[in-house]
């Protein structure tokens, strides 16, 4: 029997704005030994509802387990979990370097352009600039910048994702909710 190879998932968990969810949902990736590689908590595209986007990296087997004990929570409205190639991801870095260095080796131009990133603030102390992208991306940057200069901090969001479906799959599946409710209650 051949072992699954271990894969980056996203999985997207849908619910209300409650307390102690966040707990409730790293808890169970603790209990299986499941390390998460990033985590973001915002509102989503549907009114009332956050959305928790979670990269974990793992086997299909143990994702969709995860998946489906996160979903028996009772104030989950619904968990869905995705390969890279299902999802447009991203992530936001800063980086906060000295200013000296970068205007003294005249490479900063050139710099922003091949990374494809832009100053924000700047002053004679410090710059700080922004880049967004996959993880190796934000990586490379802070590497070119390490080797040019002090990089006094560097910080990357967690990871952003949209499903590459032509609609939201928390919106289909509350609007067959209410469709069930509505023939239950004869309306």
């Amino acid at each position: 029997m051949e072992m699954e190879k271990d894969t980056m998932y996203t999985v997207t968990v849908y619910s209300e704005n409650q307390v102690g969810l966040l707990s409730a949902i790293s808890s169970i990736f603790t209990r299986r030994s499941l390390n998460i590689w990033s985590l973001t908590v915002s509102a989503s595209s549907t009114p009332g509802v956050h959305k928790f986007t979670i990269a974990s990296e793992t086997t299909e087997d143990r994702i969709s387990a995860v998946v489906k004990q996160i979903e028996r929570r009772v104030d989950v409205i619904k968990a869905f979990y995705y390969k890279n190639d299902e999802i447009v991801y991203r992530e936001i870095a800063l980086y906060k370097v000295e200013t000296a260095p970068l205007l003294e080796s005249n490479a900063l131009e050139s710099l922003i352009s091949k990374h494809h990133a832009r100053i924000i603030e700047m002053n004679n102390n410090f710059t700080v600039l922004q880049k967004t992208g996959h993880c190796e991306d934000t990586l490379e940057l802070y590497n070119d910048l390490k080797n040019m200069g002090k990089v006094l901090q560097f910080v990357r969001s967690g990871r952003v994702a949209v499903t590459k479906s032509d609609h939201e799959f928390v919106d289909e599946f509350l609007a067959e909710r209410e469709e069930e409710r509505k023939r239950i209650l004869g309306e």
